[in-house]
Formats: C-alpha cells, sequence, structure tokens
C-alpha cells in the first residue's frame, strides 16, 4: 500500500523521503526518484508531513515513538499523516502527543487494496483540525480519487475506517454462506456472482465476490490476520461508544476460526473457506 501511494506522491510532484522497517521493500522506490531513509527519524529531515502506512498499533508505536522516531525528530509546524488503521485509543495518544512538541497530527485511513493504492483510486477518510487538512489535501488528491472529511478529531476517522472494513468484512461472509449453500444447491458460483454485480453495482462486491467464486486467495491483497485485527478494531471502538454489534462479534469468530485452520497469510477473501468447511464442502 505505501508504495503506491509514495510513487503517486512523486508523479504529482513532490519530494518524497521512504524508510520501511525491511529496506529492500523502499529500495525500488529509488528509481522513481525517492530519497532513501535510514530512519523514521530521517525521514522527517525538512519534511513539512509526514505519512506512515503500518500494519496495527504496535509498529506505529514503534516507527513514531522509538528510537530515532517521528515524534523526535519531525519539526514543529510539521504534520504526522497517519494512514494506517489503528486503534481509536493510539489516534488520542497520537494527537495528544505531537500537540505536546508543537507538531501537527492528521489520521488519515485509506479504503483500497493495493492495486488501488498503485492507480490512485483510494478513498481518503480524514479527521482533525480544519487548516490542516486543507494544507495537506494536495497530498490526498495525488494518492485517492476522493477525499473525506468526517470529524475534527482525528479519532473519528479510526472510527470510520474499521466500522468500513467490518462492513467489507461481513459483506465477505454473506457471499461465503451464500456461495456455500449454492454450491450444494447446484447453482454455479459465477452466474450468482453476475446477479449480484446487475444488482449490486459495487467494485468491492465484484472484485471480491470473483475472488471467492475462484477461489483464489493468493496474492494476498489484505492478509486475513489485519481482517481480525480490524475488527477486533471495530468491536473496541462500539465498547467506547456504548453502541452493540452483534454481527462484529460473529464475524469475529469466524475470522478466528480461518486463523486457526491456518489462513492467517491468505486474503482475508478466504474467510469463505469456514462456511464452505462448515457445508462440509
Amino acid at each position: 500500500m505505501g508504495a503506491g501511494m509514495a510513487r503517486n506522491l512523486l508523479a504529482a510532484g513532490h519530494d518524497v523521503a521512504v524508510y520501511n522497517r525491511s529496506r529492500d521493500k523502499a529500495e525500488p522506490l529509488t528509481k522513481d526518484g525517492a530519497r532513501l531513509a535510514d530512519s523514521p527519524g530521517d525521514v522527517c529531515r525538512g519534511a513539512e508531513a509526514v505519512l506512515t502506512m503500518l500494519a496495527d498499533d504496535a509498529a506505529v508505536e514503534q516507527v513514531v515513538f522509538g528510537e530515532r522516531g517521528i515524534a523526535s525528530s519531525l519539526a514543529q509546524s510539521a504534520i504526522h499523516i497517519s494512514c494506517s488503521t489503528i486503534s481509536t485509543a493510539l489516534a488520542r495518544k497520537l494527537t495528544s502527543e505531537h500537540a505536546t512538541r508543537g507538531q501537527g497530527y492528521l489520521s488519515v485511513p485509506v479504503f483500497g487494496r493495493p492495486e488501488a493504492a498503485e492507480s490512485k483510486k483510494l478513498l481518503v477518510v480524514a479527521a482533525g483540525n480544519a487548516e490542516w487538512i486543507e494544507r495537506c489535501n494536495p497530498l490526498f488528491e495525488a494518492m485517492g480519487r476522493q477525499t473525506f472529511i468526517v470529524g475534527a478529531e482525528p479519532w473519528q476517522a479510526n472510527a470510520t475506517k474499521v466500522c468500513g472494513n467490518f462492513m467489507i468484512a461481513s459483506m465477505l461472509e454473506a457471499f461465503a454462506e451464500a456461495f456455500a449453500t449454492l454450491r450444494k444447491a447446484g447453482v454455479a458460483p459465477h452466474s450468482f456472482l453476475e446477479i449480484m454485480n446487475a444488482l449490486f453495482a459495487s467494485p468491492v462486491y465484484a472484485g471480491y465476490g470473483r475472488l471467492i467464486a475462484d477461489g483464489k486467495f493468493e496474492p494476498v491483497g489484505f492478509a486475513l490476520r489485519l481482517g481480525l485485527k480490524d475488527v477486533r478494531l471495530a468491536l473496541q471502538t462500539a465498547e467506547e461508544c456504548s453502541a452493540p454489534m452483534p454481527f462484529a462479534s460473529v464475524i469475529h469468530d469466524q475470522l478466528v476460526n480461518a486463523m486457526a485452520h491456518g489462513q492467517a497469510e491468505q486474503d482475508w477473501a478466504s474467510l469463505a473457506k469456514v462456511a464452505a468447511r462448515n457445508a462440509g464442502l
């Protein structure tokens, strides 16, 4: 995800420094004009804004608060833009910690798979100080096809993202159960998918439905273990807000089932295997 976003920033004419904890993943971006940094702090050198796209809370905390991290290196008035899917609690911590250092912070998670990042088709969800969002808008326009502003508090964007990922996970479960039933009924999954595409006319339904109908869960666009993490975050957010999400609990258990069957590193569309196993397929 981060590589595609960085390439689009470069293509838009921005000066970009890149860092990845696995250096070999960042090196190809030098061919597109990026400067290869040797630490998160080095990325901050001369930067007006620093974007992070990381797997989970632990990775973000390490990069931001660790040795030679972003918090200790980012200039005052510069802005940390977190595009990661993280907890609302961590978003509030980042907001507070950056503020004590005179730095800006925005939560700006995105919707889309790696191919959407490469083709500048991400949906960008921003929350935080309105002036900072306006200042960073050229970055958002370089990375995505549309930007949505959902609140004045950064954590509100994180709540939006985890609820959005819950919606996608729910769609995966619905497809999984429907396909399992139809296979046992002798109906071709691709025929059903064609009908659903005509009914919903959604690229998300079309893309994920095809993966499930084909039973093709590699290469991985989004690992199942990360999907489980995001549903957990949705449940945490729901608890914070005293808003029951009973179906999210069902999806959580289905994802745990998939994990128990060794699907952690498969695409999260492989959630379909759970319904298939339950149906005796």
